[in-house]
């Protein structure tokens, strides 16, 4: 059996920063492995561990300065890493969400895995489409914003728990050829030891153009631009008092009459 993973370095931001354009200044910018494909690379390294699967694939689109943080996943057991990438997609401010499926639908096609394990979401835009959306370009069975899985795979099903709105869960069957949306909390990521860092450097990383994949470069035109970057105002003010309980109440009381909320 065969997981695809797929995976993506999203930007982090200090507490204070300043923007320019359309884009936060790059000396304010890290990087790091998204937390949702964080979950999704430990869920499929399980699997394997459990000797349900036989091989751990990740597949990013990104540029050659991501190398570094999708071999995290590498580190901490996936088998070897496919990176996507093109001169036609230097400059793309927003790759939407149907150009990435058709990336990825590309790599699923070659790859020919069992199982497709994505993040629910991406930490810089928060966008959580792709998984579903390649699910139905490729024809697969889908479960999203899965926080638990059956490791058994019997008979080729996925049993797996999603959360729904109000706090409802639902408990499913999905068979495979699949894709699911990994939920933070399914699992505890590991560490990636010393030992997996070393060995990540040695693994095989694939790079891949969009001609490799069988995109044509048309693929990264979009609808979707980026007019403005702000941040936004805040709508209410803290106050803050110093002193003890018995000091602040009064002021409290007080606060709390002449917004309407006490009598």
């Amino acid at each position: 059996m065969k997981i695809l993973v797929t995976v993506k370095e999203v930007a982090t931001v200090e507490d204070e920063f300043e923007i320019e354009g359309t884009e936060i200044a790059d000396q304010y910018l890290g990087a790091d492995l998204n937390e949702w494909d964080d979950y999704a690379v430990e869920e499929a390294v399980q699997l394997q561990e459990a000797g349900i699967a036989d091989e751990v694939v990740t597949v990013t689109i990104g540029p050659e300065d991501c190398e570094q943080t999708i071999r995290q996943a590498l580190a901490k057991g996936a088998d070897r890493a496919i990176r996507v990438w093109d001169d036609a997609l230097e400059g793309v401010d927003l790759l939407d969400v149907e150009a990435k499926t058709e990336i990825l639908r590309g790599v699923v096609e070659e790859e020919d895995p069992d199982l497709v394990l994505s993040g629910v979401q991406s930490g810089d835009d928060s966008w959580g489409a792709t998984g579903v959306s390649l699910a139905e370009d490729l024809g697969f069975e889908w479960a999203a914003v899965v926080n638990h899985l059956e490791h058994d795979l019997e008979d080729g099903i996925a049993s797996v728990r999603r959360e729904l709105e109000g706090g409802v869960e639902e408990l499913t069957d999905v068979e495979l050829p699949a894709v699911l949306t990994i939920q933070t909390g399914i699992n505890e990521p590991r560490y990636a030891s010393l030992r997996g860092i070393r060995q990540a450097q040695r693994k095989e990383l694939d790079v891949q153009s969009l001609a490799d994949v069988g995109v044509d470069e048309g693929v990264v035109d979009s609808d979707l631009e980026l007019t403005d970057m702000y941040e936004p105002e805040s709508e209410s003010d803290v106050t803050v008092w110093e002193g003890s309980a018995e000091e602040t109440a009064g002021e409290l009381g007080d606060l709390l009459r002449d917004k309407g909320v006490a009598p």
